[in-house]
This record gives structure tokens, sequence and C-alpha cells, in this order.
């Protein structure tokens, strides 16, 4: 049955293989006895794909949850005895990574040597109820694809820019002003031709337009840096490695809406490995992000002076905010 139930969740001998530790050729023999056994087709089987019989779709429903529990019941009693073990599959995307997981898996693997920690850091949406993920990690909220969620942690997003973008095509001073720039979005899709933006309780819709978009935190920051348009960025993300002092807070007054940090797994029967793990980010990724803010805050404001609008064509509005002597934009 439990064999029955990893084939029918991969829907791929290969995976399930994979998954379980047991052969192709043992799960093809083992899934064939239970056929005969019960006297009833399971699966339509095909050289590239494994499709569930209708008698199979109903048998698959009603033993997954037996097989979960009963899984998770021999991990509890085994955790009683020691300590969490075996691979932990995770798929997170590179910014993500970038940005934290590297300082929390250490100490995570400190304290629990006996998780062997596998990351998959493309930005492709895995299927965690088909493919061997024990869980994602993903940023914003997500749809509803069947699987369960956990709220992790917020991130806060600003606008930052390149000074020399912004001493070509001028510094935005309202957000209106952001019609007239080059926006780096996430996707060109229609979700992100309007860039929400708040202040004091004040709130604006603003259509932004752009040439290049990116689903990835860490290829915008490259885009930025490049002077190639204004970017949503956190603040550690913006002034990391060689974006130190380089990108500048643009509308400073201004911000996004939080965006969500979900840990995603397949089944509300989470096993001790992922428990112990996303208990363990939980407790981590907010101080860890909290202190490198703060960290960062206390180097103190890039200053954007009337220097850095040298050479820009009167009224254009680049290099200065309002003020006898320039404006200082936090960094």
């Amino acid at each position: 049955m439990a064999l029955f139930v990893e084939v029918a969740r991969r829907k791929n001998f290969s995976r399930a293989a994979e998954s379980s530790g047991v052969p192709v050729s043992t799960l093809s023999r083992r899934i064939s006895g239970l056929e005969r056994c019960i006297g009833v087709k399971l699966l339509h089987r095909s050289t590239r794909r494994v499709e569930l019989t209708e008698a199979g779709s109903v048998y698959f429903e009603r033993c997954r949850n037996i097989i979960d529990k009963a899984r998770i019941a021999h991990e509890q009693l085994v955790e009683t005895a020691r300590r969490p073990q075996g691979r932990l599959r995770v798929a997170v995307p590179t910014s993500l990574a970038v940005m934290s997981l590297s300082e929390i898996l250490r100490d995570f693997c400190t304290q629990y040597p006996e998780i062997e920690c596998e990351f998959d850091l493309s930005m492709r949406q895995v299927d965690l109820l088909t493919e061997p993920y024990d869980m994602a990690l993903r940023l914003g909220e997500q749809p509803d694809s069947g699987v369960v969620s956990r709220h992790i942690d917020d991130l806060q997003l600003g606008l930052y820019a390149a000074r020399d973008y912004l001493a070509r095509r001028g510094v935005p001073l309202e957000p209106a002003d952001l019609e007239h720039h080059v926006c780096l979005r996430r996707s060109a899709g229609k979700t992100d031709a309007i860039w929400r933006l708040r202040c004091q309780g004040r709130q604006e819709l603003v259509p932004v337009s752009g040439a290049v978009a990116a689903n990835d935190a860490g290829m915008l920051r490259r885009l930025c840096l490049q002077g190639m348009g204004i970017a949503q960025l956190t603040e550690y993300l913006s002034r990391c490695d060689d974006g130190m002092q380089r990108l500048v807070r643009v509308l400073p007054g201004w911000d996004f809406g939080p965006m969500p940090l979900f840990a995603l797994f397949p089944s509300r029967l989470v096993p001790a490995k992922v428990r112990v793990f996303i208990d363990f980010l939980q407790d981590r990724l907010p101080a860890l992000r909290a202190a490198r803010e703060a960290s960062l805050r206390s180097d103190g404001p890039v200053v954007l002076g009337a220097a850095d609008g040298a050479g820009v064509p009167p009224g254009d509005g680049a290099g200065v905010l309002p003020g006898d002597r320039g404006s200082v934009l936090p960094g």
C-alpha cells in the first residue's frame, strides 16, 4: 500500500523509486502483485507517465492519509529515542538563499547534524504533490494549489536605483513621476504593471513600464546596479556586496506592503525533519533580517547632493531633491 501511494503521488515509477529507495523493477513487481491480490487494475502505465484508473483514484484517496499517519507516528516514535534525521529537500528562491539562508543553515546543521539538507535554487514552481520535495519557500501571496502553507516572515520593499541612472533620468519626487521612468519589474504581466505605494496612510497606484523584467530579486539588483532602471528591493539586498555604495533609495517616504514569506508542504502531516526546520526558520529569520537592516541603517544615509547632478539638463530634476544644498536619500 505504501509503495502504491508513492507511485500514485509521483505519477512516475522513477521518481517514486528515488523517493522511496526501492528499485523501479521492485516497485513495478509489487504494484502488479497488489493489483492481482485485490483483483482490480489501479494504474494505467506507459513508457512516459503513470495514470490512476478510476478505482486507483478512489484507493489512493483512502490510502494516502493512512500511510501519512503511519509514517508520522513512526517518526514521532523514533524522535523520542533519537534526533530528527534523513534527507531534507527544499525548493527556495535564489535571492532568499543568498540573503539569509546560508547563515541560518550553518546553525541548523550544527544543531541537527543527522539531517542532510538539499536545496533547489531554481525559480521553477515545483509540484510538491508529485515531485520528491519535502517543502518549498516562496515569496508573495500563493495561489490555492492544494498544498499546505505556513507564514514565516514579512519582507519590506522599497525603491532603489543607481546614481548614474538618476543622473541621466532625474530623481522621482512623487510616485506619479515613476510613469516617466524605466521600472524593473518582477514580470511583464498585468499584475506588475501597477505598483501600489504607501506613505503614512496614503496609497497610490502607479502605472509603470520597462523593457526588462526578472522574477529573481538578485537579478533585479544586478540590473539596477547597471543603471538600467528603478527596482523594488529590500534594504539589505540593495546594499550587499558591490551594491553598498552604488544604489540609493528613491522616494524614501514610500514603500510597498509587506511581502509575505511562506513555507509550503504537501500535507498537514509534517515529518519531524521538516517541522524542526520550519520552526528554526521562523525563529531565526526575522531576527537575522532585523539585525542586518539595523546594521545597514547605522552606516548612515547616502547623500545625493548637487554635485551628483552635474551635467544634467536644467529642469530635468536630476540629482537633487528639493532643498538648498541637496537632499538625503536613506541608503
